[in-house]
């Protein structure tokens, strides 16, 4: 049973990331990225969880909105390069960006949800509204 479903869309599409991303040889690194983070969901008795691997962003890099039950996390991001010296300048831009959505259950408090960002990831927790928690298994006693 899927408790969260989800889409999501990056800039540029992988065609014309094919097309217009490369790489420098010297560097080693990508002038043009939109790779999704790779993203874990768990549900546990009390919440669900959505992390996000997403090394070298920054917590001011996300943003995270809550729109009629549909929970999106976005990314935007541009850094430039430029080194200059007597006869040449070089430079260079990054751009990367990412979009994902999530349809929360109507079992999700979505009063209670919060984020953080710490070590590259970014974890969202979402808890369960208290008549959804699975409750602990009881033994009724025979009179």
């Amino acid at each position: 049973m899927t408790l969260l479903r989800t889409n999501y869309s990056g800039f540029p599409f992988d065609l014309l990331e094919d097309i217009f991303s490369t790489t420098d040889a010297n560097a080693g690194r990508r002038t043009s990225s939109s790779t999704l983070p790779a993203v874990n969901i768990a549900e546990e008795d009390d919440r669900f969880v959505i992390e996000f691997a997403a090394p070298g962003l920054k917590k001011e890099d996300f943003k995270v909105n809550l729109d009629n039950n549909v929970l999106t996390v976005s990314s935007e991001r541009e850094e430039s390069d430029e080194e200059k010296n007597k006869n040449y300048t070089r430079r260079e831009f990054n751009y990367t960006a990412f979009q994902r959505s999530f349809t929360l259950p109507d079992t999700a408090d979505s009063e209670k949800i919060s984020a953080e960002y710490k070590d590259g990831v970014l974890k969202i927790e979402i808890p369960k509204k208290e008549e959804a928690k699975v409750k602990p298994v009881r033994e009724i006693s025979i009179q």
